[in-house]
């Protein structure tokens, strides 16, 4: 799976050799190129495998045959520019981009062997087993109780011990029990706006999905939250597997474990944080990393 960078020398039809574009004028310009996918990326167990996934908007593509292993109990980070297709691609995962009537796909997603495209899929049951979090906090107008255990609740557990031994574990898990035990039958609307995201947190989690996926989880919070939240990631990935897009290339760096970076819709290069950081190997990832374009 391991890619290479598209050639800097072409040939002219007169026979004379010419400067080839760079991968980013390359993109621009409407031509395939190849992903630079580190080995380290395809050394370890994969729960999710993304295979020459693309997708349309009606005539408009908006994926170009992605393809990418996600380790398996690891965070795996997604960077790139507004509009490069990270959110379609983290929203692809639980089929959200279902609801657009326009929307087609090509390629596949498996979750842990199983594809989640192939038509007797039932797209219910597939969200049940992916954790999500969405830029905005969203929690629901009841009770912080009612919000952690509805997910158990609507795959039809009544049973109130196990309801209960559910929510402590996962307001545990998303670092907020001590904050709200004594509040758990008020209005989650009353919460802070980094505490209302770390219940959307314990409410993705409860059911303990096979991948948590998170959509710039702190985009709307203030920089104590955003720490919060990221310390938080990195405790719940010693339990769960976590796909992240951020537009925040430093918390990228931060809370990851890999990371990679996508450009019009493309998967230009991915591989360990610190490599693609530090040693990347294609000079247009370093060019963004380090903020020279995007």
């Amino acid at each position: 799976m391991t890619g290479t960078a598209t050639p800097r020398i072409s040939r002219q039809s007169n026979g004379a050799d010419k400067p080839e574009l760079g991968v980013i004028e390359a993109i621009r310009a409407g031509h395939e190129v190849r992903s630079v996918i580190h080995e380290q990326v395809t050394e370890g167990d994969a729960v999710l495998n993304i295979e020459a996934f693309s997708l349309f908007y009606g005539q408009s593509q908006a994926l170009y045959s992605v393809t990418a292993p996600v380790r398996r109990g690891k965070v795996t980070a997604i960077i790139g520019p507004s509009g490069c297709g990270k959110s379609t691609l983290l929203r692809s995962v639980n089929r959200l981009n279902d609801l657009i009537d326009s929307v087609r796909i090509e390629g596949d997603m498996l979750l842990n062997g199983e594809s989640i495209y192939h038509p007797r899929v039932d797209v219910i049951s597939l969200r049940k087993r992916l954790g999500m979090v969405f830029q905005k906090p969203n929690p629901f107008p009841m009770s912080i109780f009612e919000n952690v255990v509805y997910p158990l609740r609507i795959d039809g557990e009544k049973r109130r011990s196990v309801l209960e031994e559910a929510c402590e574990r996962s307001l545990k898990g998303a670092a907020i029990w001590d904050e709200v035990k004594d509040r758990l039958k008020e209005s989650a609307l009353g919460l802070s706006g980094g505490q209302q995201q770390r219940l959307c947190i314990a409410r993705a989690i409860v059911a303990d999905p096979e991948v948590l996926l998170l959509d710039e989880p702190c985009s709307a919070l203030d920089p104590v939250a955003t720490l919060r939240i990221e310390e938080l990631i990195h405790e719940i990935s010693e339990r769960y597997t976590v796909l992240i897009v951020t537009h925040n290339m430093q918390q990228a760096a931060r809370v990851s474990d890999f990371t990679a970076f996508m450009y019009l819709g493309r998967l230009v290069e991915y591989g360990p944080t610190d490599e693609v950081f530090q040693r990347p190997r294609l000079g247009e990832t370093e060019q963004y990393v380090t903020g020279r374009f995007g």
